[in-house]
């Protein structure tokens, strides 16, 4: 029972509760914050929450409730929320509601900014009436084929409505929306071009296209969008030039995957786009025979000089290598002397670390330019390959969320890389020393990009990579505490189709899948293991490796017994203290994060998650933790 009148926050959520939701619930007049998710309630929404006149936020999300009594199909439990006049979120999402969309949506309150139905077996269009911020209706069964037409929502910030059954063209009306900031429009059926009058979303940050039947070309008319960062048209059926103004050098090559006939340049891994050179007849012979002569000329001797040169090679590669040479032949070119130099003869006072394989120092080049140089210990057993097999991972992939290698220098007795500085050290730092300190945010913000990362290693790239050594000190911070991933000395290159390899090579004591340890088989897998170790170590400030744990007891079987006990045992306790305004709120985020680790450093494989769903999972409990917050 709820006895209690002059209750303003209740949060029942992740606490496996059964049967009805209680009408005592309604005892609580005041009542402006309503949490009920993540549970086992069941049978019909009450109808009579709307006598929560204070209400402000309610989620019901992924229990078994279903939608009750309907009049004219509109449902009762929203009608009767048009009483709680300062409703602003309603999120229903993960419910077996299996109707129809209602039209009352548009009857809620006018403070109403976010309404979350996702996976609700829903049927029907959109309601074009709704004057909401955020709309998420993915992953339901809306097929109308005018259902997209939104050119009347003008208020709208985020619409998605991926995973639908949506088919027809995308209308023309999304152009009005000037003030979208997200559209996500994936995993449907639509077909058509992409309209040309996308170049009015010109606040649009998010677009995400892929995996419908669009044909046609990219619109260049996108290259107006200044704010667009992520954009996705993988999976179509799209054709023509990859448009290569604007934001377009921005994208990565999974922005462009799978399609009919794009071209564009290599680094999107597309083919090239052929020249278009036309002649004019009207000049007849004469004017072929003018100009095509000089450029037959031009052929054949390119052919002769390119033979030569592949002479040349073969000649030159029984020679012994006396001068330092490039990895990549179109960077930087630099020498062994002057990155002696930059170090000031690699004195230790600029050593910043060690790895697997050799020192990484700090230096400062000819040109003022602060960069990280690691350089390979060739003494070590197996330095020559690991340098071979970085220079291999970092030479064709570009992620925001990558330690950048800007060149390498190798020579016979020496080998090292040149990498982008990160001024503020790296994760390990940050969580084990006296003098630093990650609050909630920044932590999730860098196991964010630590995610996304992995994600474009695993699923960007014909190839996939995997890292192998996924740890806190790999994880380097630049100077706007942006995370990227280095360390690629004992990565792992799969071959097509391949989904796990077998090596002798062990990763970090602690992090690494216990598969990777007792057999040496290593997959994509092995990462999502490593990744949700270093989530627990993020948010707890212990250790793999600390004395507590051993093999009876491993730091995820701790976290295990403890998370449905008492979280503040958990967490770092400069994190997370009783007397904290926002205890309860905290103690929520960090136990949903928590239970991602645990379902990323499961004991089998094939039961954790892809990073792709851990990046989308581990972002939607940031912004509920900001949306609660910001209250």
């Amino acid at each position: 029972m709820i006895e209690a009148p002059k209750l303003n926050f209740l949060s029942l959520r992740r606490n496996k509760l059964l049967g009805n939701i209680p009408n005592s619930i309604l005892n609580a007049s005041m009542l402006k914050v309503l949490d009920l998710g993540d549970n086992f309630f069941c049978g019909p929404i009450p109808e009579t929450f709307g006598n929560l006149r204070h209400l402000e936020w309610f989620r019901i999300a992924n229990n078994c409730l279903t939608m009750g009594s309907t009049i004219n199909h509109e449902w009762t439990f929203l009608s009767s929320l048009t009483n709680c006049k300062n409703l602003t979120r309603v999120d229903i999402s993960e419910n077996p509601l299996n109707g129809t969309l209602p039209t009352n949506i548009g009857n809620l309150s006018a403070s109403l900014i976010y309404f979350y139905a996702i996976d609700c077996e829903l049927k029907g269009n959109i309601p074009i009436e709704i004057d909401i911020l955020e709309v998420d209706l993915s992953s339901n069964y809306l097929n109308d084929s005018h259902a997209l037409d939104v050119g009347d929502l003008r208020s709208l910030l985020k619409l998605n409505l991926s995973r639908n059954l949506f088919t027809g063209d995308i209308l023309s009306t999304f152009g009005g929306l000037e003030t979208l900031v997200l559209l996500d429009l994936s995993n449907n059926i639509l077909h058509g071009h992409i309209p040309e009058s996308f170049d009015g979303l010109i606040s649009l940050t998010f677009l995400n296209l892929c995996n419908n039947n669009l044909s046609g070309v990219i619109p260049k008319s996108l290259e107006k969008l200044l704010y667009l960062k992520c954009f996705n048209v993988s999976f179509n059926r799209l054709e023509g030039e990859i448009p290569t103004k604007g934001c377009f050098p921005n994208f990565p090559s999974t922005s462009f995957m799978k399609h009919y006939a794009l071209c564009g340049p290599p680094r999107l891994l597309v083919p090239p786009c052929k020249n278009d050179i036309r002649k004019n007849s009207k000049m007849g012979v004469l004017h072929d025979l003018r100009f095509g002569l000089p450029i037959i000329c031009i052929v054949m001797l390119l052919l002769v000089l390119v033979i030569m040169y592949r002479r040349f090679r073969i000649r030159s590669t029984t020679l012994p290598i006396t001068d330092d040479s490039l990895c990549f032949g179109t960077w930087r070119r630099i020498s062994h002397a002057e990155l002696s130099r930059a170090t000031s003869g690699f004195e230790e006072h600029n050593m910043l670390g060690s790895g697997s394989f050799g020192n990484v120092y700090k230096g400062r080049l000819s040109d003022g330019m602060e960069v990280a140089i690691k350089v390979f210990n060739l003494q070590i057993e197996g330095a020559f390959r690991s340098f071979d097999i970085e220079c291999e991972a970092m030479r064709n992939i570009v992620h925001r969320n990558l330690v950048k290698v800007i060149t390498c220098c190798s020579n016979v007795d020496f080998k090292a890389l040149v990498l982008d500085f990160m001024s503020n050290g790296n994760l390990e730092k940050w969580l084990h020393s006296n003098s630093c300190f990650l609050d909630i945010i920044q932590r999730i913000n860098i196991m964010v990009d630590v995610a996304a990362a992995l994600e474009y290693l695993h699923t960007g790239h014909p190839t996939p990579i995997i890292h192998c050594d996924l740890k806190p000190s790999n994880i380097l911070l630049d100077e706007d505490m942006v995370a990227h991933v280095g360390d690629f000395g004992i990565a792992k290159l799969l071959g097509e189709g391949d989904v796990v390899k077998q090596t002798m090579t062990l990763a970090t004591i602690g992090y690494m899948a216990p598969e990777f340890g007792s057999t040496g088989i290593v997959s994509i897998k092995c990462d999502i293991y490593s990744y949700g170790i270093v989530l627990i170590e993020t948010f707890t400030r212990k250790k793999p490796t600390d004395e507590i744990f051993g093999d009876e007891m491993t730091i995820r079987h701790w976290v295990k017994r403890l998370l449905s006990e008492e979280m503040i045992d958990i967490v770092d306790a400069d994190l997370l203290r009783r007397e904290d305004e926002n205890f309860v709120i905290k103690a929520n985020c960090i136990s949903s994060i928590m239970e991602l680790a645990l379902d990323c450093s499961a004991e089998l494989p094939e039961e954790r998650k892809d990073m792709k769903d851990v990046v989308v999972e581990l972002k939607k409990i940031k912004q509920r933790f900001l949306n609660i917050i910001e209250r």
